[in-house]
């Protein structure tokens, strides 16, 4: 999306606020000091749910003799267990990154505070596990970046009690500059080291070079996600369980058409979800496929082709997007029209990026689009139970967050349109 100039005043277009609202300014990119840690110290530590009970602690080091090492415990300074990871590093140009570590800790038990150390020296980090029940809270923005607005969306977030953080695509706008991958995750370090951040790719981390750079070699060495723990051949798109809830995160950026690698993993992914054990099944990718927005219209429209009717028969509750640097949510849609066993879909790509706002909305306001609003913000999702959840989107209001949009949303478990899209699905998995 091209920088465009954030509008100081407009007209708030959404079916349930008509008011004005005065936007705040931009806010200028960050600019970080020179590290001065020590070269074998641990930085841009970040965790990640690895499977049933684990988790993947992430890592770089300037060191290279540095160990892929990290001992835990559940007292401070106290570490009663260790775990043995791998470690990798990539060229890129004229960067060459750091020793990056990749470690399982595990099993660990579930709502539990541990305390951890990267590397066998350096500073303690602490944790916290999901629960294993409902409630389970989610944090939720996309599109994040490195500038001021950044960092308020990261302060609200903190202020959250969540248990995961869900990002939708377009991490560090690093954008072929490399150093700036690891200034963002020095940057997120402080909540991505306590919490696990599960994340998708968008196009800012594709960074390939025609004949000489396959794309999202940066992304996939730094932030490596349970793909292989969820029968997925590519980092690019894997699932993951939390407490009740069954999450599949998809690639926009690679092939998804229905003879894809992605595709038939995505068949045989829903195919082995149970209703009774998650009732609750989201989906994160991070192109929209429902989006009232001037700003990338149609860009979604092909993987929505392909991949539409399977989640649509698979249930799917809610759908997370970002791209478009803006907020909005939907009614419960299939094929572009209200569906009471479609999924809900929001746009949250307003995390707080360089490129600005998009503040231009189709009009008239479609019949499935509920609340629009182009403002910085973040979403929180408390699954509550089996049949309800509390979505609330926070608009980045100057430096509070303020609560703009929220509804409860009964699970399509609960429907009954589970059962009636039974034969829906069992001919898509199994095919003509």
């Amino acid at each position: 999306m091209e920088p465009k100039l954030v509008l100081l005043v407009f007209t708030l277009i959404s079916a349930t606020a008509t008011c004005e609202y005065i936007r705040p300014p931009p806010r200028k990119t960050l600019h970080f000091p020179w590290d001065s840690k020590s070269s074998s110290h641990p930085q841009q530590v970040h965790i990640s749910l690895a499977g049933d009970k684990n988790m993947r602690v992430s890592w770089v080091s300037n060191e290279k003799s540095s160990l892929s090492m990290v001992e835990y415990g559940t007292s401070p300074g106290r570490y009663s267990n260790r775990s043995q990871g791998e470690s990798t590093s990539y060229s890129y140009l004229f960067y060459s990154s750091g020793k990056i570590h990749h470690t399982v800790i595990g099993p660990l038990e579930d709502n539990t505070v541990y305390y951890y150390r990267c590397g066998g020296e350096g500073p303690e980090y602490k944790l916290k596990t999901p629960p294993a029940e409902f409630p389970v809270m989610f944090a939720v923005a996309g599109d994040l970046g490195q500038t001021g607005w950044t960092k308020t969306t990261l302060d609200h977030i903190d202020r959250c009690k969540y248990d995961v953080h869900l990002l939708p695509g377009d991490l560090s706008y690093a954008d072929y500059v490399q150093h700036r991958w690891d200034t963002f995750a020095e940057l997120v370090e402080p909540l991505a080291s306590t919490r696990p951040w599960m994340v998708t790719q968008g196009n800012h981390e594709k960074e390939s070079i025609l004949f000489f750079k396959d794309g999202f070699q940066s992304y996939n060495s730094r932030w490596k996600m349970p793909f292989e723990e969820s029968g997925s051949s590519s980092n690019l798109y894997y699932s993951f369980e939390v407490a009740g809830a069954h999450i599949i995160m998809l690639g926009s950026y690679t092939d998804y058409d229905e003879h894809s690698d992605q595709y038939n993993w995505l068949k045989a992914d829903v195919a082995k979800v149970d209703r009774k054990k998650t009732p609750w099944l989201l989906v994160l990718f991070h192109v929209p496929w429902y989006n009232s927005n001037e700003a990338h219209q149609g860009e979604g429209d092909r993987m929505m082709a392909a991949m539409e009717p399977l989640l649509h028969a698979a249930s799917v509750d809610i759908v997370l997007a970002g791209h478009v640097h803006a907020y909005e949510r939907t009614e419960r849609v299939n094929n572009g029209k209200l569906d009471p066993c479609g999924a809900v879909h929001i746009t949250i790509g307003d995390g707080g990026n360089r490129e600005g706002l998009a503040n231009r909305y189709k009009n008239p306001q479609p019949a499935w689009s509920v609340f629009r609003e182009a403002s910085f913000g973040h979403g929180e999702l408390k699954l509550a139970n089996s049949t309800h959840a509390y979505w609330s989107w926070h608009r980045n209001d100057d430096d509070e967050p303020v609560r703009s949009d929220q509804v409860w949303i009964t699970s399509l478990q609960s429907s009954g349109c589970i059962a009636e899209k039974k034969d829906e699905l069992r001919k898509i998995l199994t095919g003509p």
